[in-house]
């Protein structure tokens, strides 16, 4: 319910009174919830009201539209902490998800300039480039491109990654994974995202680039990955220094 004499705006209340009923399932993934002219009388406030804490939930990705039906409950998003050093599929495994993939492509082709850069290369150095779409639980989470030093895995098959490529570097190959640097920001999906991750038009989604080293401060991939926004979120501890 909400609190007509409290300083917190009446939308910003009905918000979070929705996010705890679907926390608590009460309106669990899948389910229409109540209409506007339900929810105004529900919580004796205007339906304009109602309208933007809807709408301000909907851009947030907990719930989702859908025309002559009405307003659902999104399915909740796969959270991952930015303090460790993880693969998508073993951020699957713990979250008691199965991790896929379809592999778009896997070709030895000459490193591009920014790419040569980042993995310490030569311009004339050649890279393994692989593209492919990463599932969970058969739903599409992300399309990502990985860029791999030849030098390092010169004997790599497409075979070889189709789990978790780090486990691969570490348990197959005599390598051991360092550190890496990430950079995230928010953009629309592409032609060719909307058609690989089958979100509509104008979607949000999380551009990542990482670039991982091994324990020995070599460079072994540069990865550049768009993230359905609506199904992924990063959460980070941060403490005042």
């Amino acid at each position: 319910m909400v609190d007509k004499r409290s300083p917190l705006p009446m939308y910003y209340q009905i918000e979070e009174d929705i996010k705890i009923k679907i926390d608590n399932n009460e309106y669990a993934t899948g389910d229409v919830i109540p209409s506007e002219r339900d929810l105004s009388e529900t919580y004796d406030v205007s339906r304009m009201t109602v309208r933007q804490a809807v709408n301000n939930l909907v851009n947030e990705g907990f719930l989702f539209r859908q025309k002559g039906r009405g307003t659902f409950v999104s399915e909740k998003k796969i959270e991952q902490g930015l303090q460790g050093m993880t693969s998508f599929t073993e951020d699957m495994k713990q979250r008691g998800m199965t991790a896929s993939n379809k592999l778009l492509s896997f070709e030895k082709v000459k490193a591009p300039q920014s790419i040569a850069e980042k993995l310490e290369l030569s311009e004339a150095a050649s890279v393994v480039m692989v593209q492919r779409i990463r599932f969970a639980d058969e739903q599409p989470m992300a399309v990502e491109t990985t860029y791999i030093p030849l030098t390092l895995f010169p004997h790599m098959q497409a075979e070889d990654i189709q789990g978790s490529f780090y486990q691969y570097v570490e348990k197959v190959q005599p390598y051991k994974i360092g550190k890496a640097k990430q950079i995230i920001e928010a953009s629309t999906a592409n032609e060719q995202e909307m058609e690989y991750l089958q979100v509509s038009e104008h979607s949000a989604v999380l551009l990542i680039e990482r670039q991982s080293r091994l324990e020995n401060g070599t460079p072994f991939e540069v990865v550049k990955s768009a993230y359905r926004a609506d199904r992924y979120k990063f959460i980070s501890d941060i403490h005042r220094t």
